[in-house]
């Protein structure tokens, strides 16, 4: 069986619908025949999100609510078979400012998202976790028996998290599977992150560039392939009760993927450091380079999408989307 008839009409719920890989995993979901319900966090206004040109397929429901609300949580996992949970408050510098907002969205959320998962008995709860939670790598690559490191308010809370949904399968045997994607890029991606921060400085004119440190080095994963990712280890029994990393085994410095973006943007711009961008000295995560032969091993999951043609890809979206953008204002 392959994965396109794995999930050919099963309903599934994707907490975090309209983020960058919520979005993306959608497209992939209704491309492979599932029912999709789009747990999406509810806003009083009219806007076009992530998820517009599909909001008129047939096998979308749109879903909105918080994942801090136990009842609509419950409401929404009630008749489905699989759930990937992707919400979260994400971003490092905002959890400096406030940490208890992480703690309430990614480890209370995920607690809510869990028991209602123990509750409606689904088959498979995917939850997901992020690279930052190893801190600075010790050892390299980095498998997932690498010490957590909590290195800000971010990466505890979602270290927490993670522990909560494992809590739940050595408690109660819920089928959970915690997915660790490391630096996931590609279009969508807001301006939080580094790759769509330069880009939208490329694109929008800048001569420099201003970031934060060159030096830390990133496992970065072009989006699709983080999706698919999720996909294979939704159906991967092995996995259960496992943590799972989700990279391409492959490092560059944030100096150097800069000078790459440069390069297939078609602009010319110096790379400069800003002081207000760099992390508190005992925060920086300065090396991150994934282990991903679990994935490959028990998912036969690998990357395709190399460096360079994703960052093309990326480089071409941002361009045509420069009016999402404030290339001049640091995005937290």
């Amino acid at each position: 069986m392959n994965t396109t008839d794995f999930f050919h009409g099963r309903t599934v719920l994707v907490t975090g619908a309209e983020g960058f890989i919520g979005s993306t995993l959608v497209d992939l979901l209704l491309a492979r025949g599932a029912t999709v319900r789009a747990f999406v966090h509810y806003k009083p206004y009219a806007e076009k999100g992530n998820l517009a040109h599909v909001l008129d397929h047939p096998r979308i429901e749109l879903m909105a609510g918080d994942v801090r609300d136990a009842g609509r949580v419950m409401d929404a996992v009630e008749g489905c078979d699989t759930v990937f949970h992707l919400a979260a408050l994400i971003g490092i510098p905002y959890s400096y400012d406030s940490p208890g907002a992480y703690v309430a969205v990614n480890v209370t959320g995920t607690e809510n998202v869990a028991e209602a998962c123990r509750r409606h008995g689904v088959r498979r709860l995917v939850h997901t976790s992020t690279s930052e939670v190893y801190g600075t790598a010790l050892t390299a690559p980095i498998g997932e028996d690498h010490p957590l490191q909590p290195q800000s308010p971010y990466s505890a809370s979602k270290i927490g998290a993670d522990m909560m949904a494992l809590s739940h399968r050595h408690a109660f045997d819920l089928p959970v599977t915690v997915v660790r994607p490391f630096n996931t890029y590609g279009p969508r991606q807001s301006a939080r992150a580094v790759i769509p921060t330069i880009l939208a400085q490329l694109h929008s004119g800048a001569r420099v560039i201003r970031l934060g440190s060159l030096t830390p080095t990133r496992d970065f994963t072009y989006v699709t392939d983080t999706a698919r990712g999720f996909l294979a280890l939704a159906r991967c029994d092995r996995a259960l009760g496992e943590v799972v990393n989700l990279g391409t085994g492959e490092e560059i410095a944030i100096g150097d993927l800069a000078r790459q973006l440069v390069a297939v943007s078609g602009r010319e711009a110096e790379i400069t450091v800003d002081e207000t961008r760099l992390r508190p000295s005992g925060s920086e995560v300065h090396r991150l380079l994934s282990d991903n032969s679990r994935a490959r091993a028990w998912a036969s999951w690998k990357p395709e999408v190399p460096l360079e043609e994703g960052l093309r890809r990326t480089s071409d979206w941002v361009r045509d989307h420069l009016h999402l953008f404030a290339p001049g204002r640091y995005a937290v």
